[in-house]
């Protein structure tokens, strides 16, 4: 049974661990090669011997998969591929059982060119749906305004914006061309998701990941976004431009509200979980409003952050001051779209990976993991000929997991193809790992009951300690302290006086401080105080 915090907290997410799967990569039950939700159902048991609290899915609902679910043609049904309605049914009763709550991934900012909507209002210019998306004459043969794809063309910049011949209009797609923009100004499409939203809550979803929270309104006059600046985010340098035409628009939060009150008027309330794609972390405290909006925001400066002691308590201290009173952090060092924590921050290095891991879980608030994480799993290169990304480079991110050394790896049965291709299984698996107590399933696992069993270790408040150059300390509460040293050197901390529950090199786990501790390079280590 996962160990649980008491249910009966309405903010329950604020002692939490989730986990984010990929469903297509997780575990394949019918040995098509793709993963779905019987596939995930079915090792339910590892996540609860894990000790996470809740798993959010990579989208569920009817898609063409020409983004693998991020382009719905149907938000009340359950992608067939998948399994369908009754799978999805399924695995919330089953995850309900061992005490695992599951959030589902809303797109509200687009559908798919096949979603009956879109259809019907593409038939012409006063077709009855039309409205539902945001349609615009061009500048001659040029697009509307200079509006730039978040998702590039062979590389390229692409606009935002794709013809349809049969209307003479432009349509706007800030993804793919198959993947159309919703007009968030129009009360019928506020409607229709309030009661999509609702419909989920009461099949048993215990929350949702709101997909590009930051982006659901868009300027009504369609003016040009600005160019860039020299002092830009790097958020906005990847997107070659300014977004504030199209993005972060203030319009957005009357949206998040109505989400939140109906969240928050059920029993027990859901969680709503912003994907909010900004550059600052200033940026992400208007996504929590007053306590109204969004109860936790993605933060992508932090895992945009370089794993280096000066950089990481610098954008901790900045988002700690950002928020406001009340809202809690989310933290995250992986995602389907950036990639493994492992390989992105670590370079591979397994040590700096188990230090990684160890820094997430013990940060005042929220942890969010990525599938694999727990065995410090790399991005996996994918040849030319196997790549399915079409949005970017994003497939390294998202090949199946690593269950065991046996063929197919554990994920799909032997002999079948999946569909990326799998990471050397020999090397770095679950079943290799669960066997070894040093390993970094295990830390993660030990961490996980740690936090499980100390109240102030999930709702302490955070204090720095003295810490030599390129070592972080912090107290969490009055009764535990961390410290972890990113150096390639071994250092002495000061200040530590208690007992070892975990360390990244295991070994460690029991042996008393006596107020020095001496940190090998890259690793760390808990401690209980007293």
């Amino acid at each position: 049974m996962s160990r649980q915090v008491s249910d009966e907290a309405p903010d329950w997410w604020r002692d939490a661990v989730l986990y984010h799967v990929y469903v297509r990569s997780f575990a394949d039950s019918d040995g098509d090669g793709v993963g779905d939700l019987p596939g995930l159902t079915g090792r339910l048991d590892h996540l609860s011997w894990l000790g996470v609290n809740a798993i959010w899915l990579s989208p569920t609902s009817v898609s063409p998969d020409a983004d693998f679910g991020y382009d719905v043609s149907d938000y009340r049904r359950v992608q067939p591929s998948l399994g369908g309605d009754v799978a999805l049914d399924a695995l919330i009763a089953t995850a309900h059982e061992r005490g695992i709550r599951v959030l589902l991934d809303l797109v509200p900012n687009h559908t798919s060119v096949e979603h009956s909507w879109f259809v019907e209002a593409r038939a012409g210019r006063g077709a009855p749906r039309r409205d539902w998306y945001v349609w615009a004459d061009g500048r001659g043969a040029a697009p509307p305004n200079n509006w730039l794809s978040d998702f590039r063309e062979r590389g390229l910049p692409r606009s935002a914006w794709t013809f349809d011949p049969p209307s003479g209009q432009w349509y706007l797609s800030s993804f793919l061309p198959e993947q159309v923009d919703l007009n968030w100004r129009n009360p019928a499409v506020r409607d229709e998701f309030f009661d999509i939203l609702a419909s989920w809550f009461a099949r048993g979803a215990d929350g949702v990941r709101v997909d590009v929270a930051h982006k659901l309104v868009v300027d009504d006059r369609l003016r040009d976004n600005p160019s860039l600046h020299p002092d830009d985010d790097p958020v906005s340098r990847q997107r070659g431009q300014r977004q504030l035409m199209n993005a972060e628009r203030p319009e957005l939060h009357d949206i998040l509200r109505s989400w939140r009150r109906l969240a928050d008027s059920l029993d027990p309330p859901r969680l709503l979980l912003g994907e909010t794609y900004v550059g600052a972390v200033e940026r992400l405290a208007p996504f929590y409003g007053a306590g109204d909006e969004l109860q936790l925001a993605l933060n992508i400066p932090f895992l945009r952050t370089p794993l280096t002691a000066a950089a990481m308590r610098t954008t901790v201290d900045a988002t700690l001051a950002a928020l406001p009173p009340r809202a809690w952090p989310l933290w995250c060092g992986s995602s389907h779209d950036d990639g493994h924590l492992a390989s992105r921050w670590c370079g591979g290095d397994q040590a700096l990976a188990r230090c990684a891991l160890l820094l997430l879980l013990t940060l005042r608030g929220t942890p969010l993991l990525y599938y694999g994480d727990e065995i410090g799993m790399t991005d996996v290169e994918v040849p030319a000929n196997r790549r399915r990304d079409r949005g970017g480079r994003r497939d390294p991110a998202r090949t199946p997991m690593q269950w065991s050394a046996q063929p197919g790896g554990g994920f799909t049965r032997p002999g079948v193809t999946p569909w990326l291709p799998l990471g050397d299984c020999t090397r770095n698996s679950v079943a290799g790992q669960r066997a070894d107590p040093h390993s970094t399933l295990c830390l993660c696992h030990d961490l996980l009951a740690a936090r499980a069993d100390r109240d102030e270790l999930r709702r302490g408040e955070m204090t720095w300690l003295a810490s030599p150059e390129g070592v972080l300390a912090w107290r969490r509460g009055t009764a535990h302290a961390i410290a972890v040293n990113l150096t390639d050197g071994l250092v002495e901390v000061s200040g530590i006086s208690g007992r070892v529950v975990v360390a990244t090199d295991g070994g460690r786990a029991g042996e008393s401080l006596p107020g020095r501790t001496l940190l090998a390079p890259r690793s760390g280590l808990l401690a209980d105080l007293g």
